[in-house]
C-alpha cells in the first residue's frame, strides 16, 4: 500500500471543564516520539481553570498549542470543533478527545499509515473509574497505562480487548485485518485530510451529543473518502467519568440526521464550518 507524505499534524482536542483529564491527555502527548505536530484545543467554553492548564503546558513544555474557545452557551462542540479545523496549521488533521491518552507512538502511526483518498479510523480502551484514578504524569511517562500487567494489578478485569495493547507487528496486522468492526469516523482517534473535511463543509452544527462525529464520517464516504483500518495501530486509553449531556431527545435527532444522510448521500453540511471563514 502506497501511504501519502504528510509531515506534519494538527491534533484537535475537544474539552470542556475537565481540567485533571486534559491535563493528563496533554501529558500523552508531551512524550510523543514523533514531534512533529501542533495541539489545537477545541474548548467548548471551560472556565480559567482549564486555560491555566493549557498556559502552564506552554510555558513548561515543547509542545506547540492553539487555545481556540468561545463563550459557554450549551452544547456546541461542533461549532467550536469547525473553528478549531480553521485555525489549524497542517494539511493532516487528527482528532481525539481531552479525556484520551495516546500511546507514545499514536502520532508517529498516523503520519505514517496517512493516505490520499481516505481517513484512519484508531482505537481506543476504556479504563474503569478505579484504574482512571491512579494515572499520574510520571504513570503516562513509564507508558504503563499501555502495560496489561499495571492495568489488572490497579483493578482493569481482562477481557479480550486488552489485545488491543499489543504491540506485535504481525499480531497488529492481524487483528486489523480480521476485525469486524468497520472503519468510523470516531472523535477519540480518527485523522484524515483538511481539504477533505472543508469539501464537505466539517461538522454539522445541528448535531447534539451521540454520533455528531459519525455523521461526519458517513458525509465523507458519501464524497468518496474512505476508512482504513488501525483500531489495533494506534491506541488511546480513555479515562472512565460521567456524561451529563448525553440526552435521550437529543440522541434521537441526531439518528435522523443520520438516517438521512446514509440513504440519501448527502454529502455537504449546510449549518458547518464555511460560515466560520471571514467575510
Amino acid at each position: 500500500m502506497k501511504y501519502s507524505q504528510a509531515q506534519a499534524i494538527s491534533v484537535i482536542i475537544t474539552t470542556y471543564n475537565q481540567p485533571k483529564y486534559l491535563e493528563l491527555t496533554l501529558w500523552g502527548f508531551n512524550y510523543q516520539t514523533n514531534s512533529n505536530f501542533e495541539v489545537v484545543i477545541a474548548d467548548d467554553g471551560s472556565s480559567d481553570e482549564t486555560r491555566n492548564v493549557i498556559d502552564w503546558f506552554k510555558k513548561n513544555t515543547d509542545l506547540k498549542i492553539q487555545h481556540v474557545w468561545h463563550e459557554d452557551d450549551g452544547f456546541r462542540k461542533c461549532t467550536i470543533l469547525n473553528k478549531a479545523i480553521l485555525a489549524s496549521e497542517h494539511d493532516y488533521l487528527l482528532f481525539t478527545d481531552g479525556d484520551c491518552i495516546p500511546r507514545k507512538d499514536f502520532i508517529d502511526v498516523h503520519l505514517k499509515k496517512a493516505r490520499k483518498g481516505h481517513f484512519l479510523s484508531g482505537g481506543y480502551f476504556k479504563m474503569n473509574e478505579a484504574v482512571s484514578s491512579k494515572v499520574t504524569s510520571e504513570v503516562i511517562a513509564q507508558q504503563k497505562p499501555f502495560k496489561n500487567s499495571w492495568l489488572q494489578k490497579n483493578g482493569q478485569q481482562f477481557t479480550y480487548k486488552f489485545l488491543k495493547m499489543t504491540r506485535h507487528k504481525w499480531l497488529v496486522t492481524f487483528l486489523n485485518a480480521i476485525t469486524t468492526a468497520k472503519p468510523t469516523w470516531n472523535g477519540h482517534n480518527v485523522s484524515g485530510w483538511k481539504e477533505d473535511i472543508i469539501a464537505v463543509n466539517g461538522y454539522n452544527e445541528d448535531m447534539m451529543y451521540g454520533g455528531l462525529d459519525r455523521e461526519l464520517g458517513e458525509r465523507l464516504e458519501n464524497n468518496g473518502v474512505s476508512g482504513l483500518q488501525i483500531r489495533y495501530s494506534a491506541i488511546v486509553v480513555h479515562l472512565d467519568h460521567p456524561r451529563p449531556y448525553k440526552k435521550k431527545d437529543l440522541m434521537d435527532k441526531n439518528r435522523a440526521i443520520r438516517k438521512n444522510v446514509r440513504e440519501n448521500g448527502v454529502k455537504y453540511a449546510d449549518n458547518g464550518l464555511k460560515q466560520h471563514l471571514p467575510v
